[in-house]
């Protein structure tokens, strides 16, 4: 009879240790904090947690390293699972019902948060955090996101528009449509416009791919940040400078020189008469026009990628916010391309077009290196993003507007428009 109650009273106790992770506290707030070994995020978010523990003497904190023990990392995975959500990395935690996952500025604030409020309930001066749930929309190509981790996408939909009214994507584009018009062949049209597009937004994912993968080389070094500022604030001079004396001294346009040559090869497009052979010459076409339009935006491609790189993400989610980016950069030349389909017009970028074009992207690129020189954490808000876009369209129209008024024979638009 004796060994019977024992081996019961044995079940019951592993019953009650299997229904809650290794070490969970009875009671009170528990703070699990998954790491690894080796692990950069993982170094950073250690003196945060224990700085936390140490401002809520009542906080009880487990941490597991996952990378060098297979039972910790089953751990993970099964509490990921009950959280509703999906272990893809380190440094993650489990506070209250919630998962977060990557270690940044946003997510400290977070999680600071969360255990404050984790706190305030458990001593019953304050209310339960809220569901986390609620607030929780769909990003293309991103997936889930909470509403309050809308920053970076938001951001994202900012820069890569401003980008995509590139002046000398614009300039390459419209000069092969034209000569393709001649053709009088809607179908041709899309098929050598579209090969163009999406070329062009294969080469500039590759081109930032380039400045992410050094930027995660670096790490997150104060010193790269502000360099990235520097060179941010550099090119909106040159592009801003392009505005007042376009194409004169420093310019990042596509030189005369690289224009002759890309004349030559969309006339060679247009003169094959096989369309293989236009296919194949408009691949060309495609990747030597966008290594020289680099030129032009090599802005905004290397601020998005350093922000993205402030944010501790998984890899897979660093390169699908690239294809985000890059499928807003291409929906400008996508829209041009259906334009010339349907109305078999002619029509080329002017030089006020893109001097204005100069002046929005320049304004838009110094708002952004001022910020990362000064605070780069202000970019993961939102409404940043958005400010910062009012900001640089605002001072934009205010230079015009003032040019116009100094010296309207110079500054006015020569179409009309």
């Amino acid at each position: 009879m004796t060994r019977i109650f024992c081996f019961a009273a044995a079940c019951i106790l592993l019953s009650l240790l299997s229904a809650h992770p290794a070490g969970a506290a009875k009671g009170g707030v528990t703070l699990y904090f998954f790491w690894g070994e080796g692990c950069s995020h993982c170094a950073r978010a250690k003196p945060f947690v224990a700085e936390l523990a140490k401002r809520y003497p009542r906080l009880q904190v487990r941490d597991y390293e996952v990378l060098h023990n297979e039972k910790n990392l089953e751990l993970l995975m099964r509490m990921a699972g009950e959280a509703g959500g999906k272990a893809e990395g380190v440094p993650t935690f489990f506070i209250g019902g919630r998962m977060f996952s990557g270690f940044s500025l946003e997510t400290a604030r977070e999680l600071k948060e969360w255990v404050a409020l984790s706190m305030a309930r458990e001593e019953g001066v304050g209310t339960a955090p809220p569901d986390d749930s609620a607030g929780v929309v769909v990003i293309p190509f991103i997936g889930r996101v909470g509403a309050d981790s809308l920053s970076l996408p938001a951001f994202t939909i900012v820069v890569a528009a401003l980008d995509s009214f590139n002046p000398c994507a614009f300039f390459v584009i419209f000069f092969l449509l034209s000569l393709l018009i001649h053709a009088h062949s809607r179908s041709r049209i899309v098929l050598i416009g579209g090969i163009f597009v999406f070329f062009s937004g294969l080469v500039y994912y590759l081109f930032m791919a380039a400045w992410l993968n050094l930027f995660i080389l670096v790490g997150r070094l104060p010193a790269i940040t502000i360099a990235a500022g520097i060179l941010a604030i550099l090119i909106s001079t040159i592009n801003i400078k392009d505005f007042f004396f376009f194409e004169q001294g420093v310019s990042l346009v596509i030189p005369k020189q690289a224009r002759s040559r890309l004349f030559e090869r969309m006339r060679e497009i247009v003169g094959a008469g096989r369309l293989p052979a236009m296919i194949g010459s408009t691949v060309l076409l495609a990747a030597a026009a966008n290594s020289y339009e680099l030129l032009c935006t090599a802005g905004f491609p290397m601020v998005f990628t350093r922000v993205l790189t402030l944010h501790s993400l998984p890899a897979t989610e660093y390169y699908l916010y690239l294809l985000f980016y890059n499928l807003i950069y291409v929906v400008p030349l996508a829209i041009i391309v259906a334009i010339f389909a349907a109305t078999l017009g002619s029509r080329k970028l002017s030089e006020w077009q893109g001097r204005l074009l100069k002046l929005v992207s320049g304004s838009m690129m110094l708002c952004l290196g001022g910020v990362l020189l000064v605070r780069p954490a202000l970019l993961n808000n939102a409404l940043i993003s958005v400010v910062i876009l009012a900001v640089a369209l605002l001072g934009a129209w205010l230079t015009v507007v003032v040019s116009r008024r100094i010296n309207p024979a110079r500054f006015g638009d020569p179409s009309g428009t």
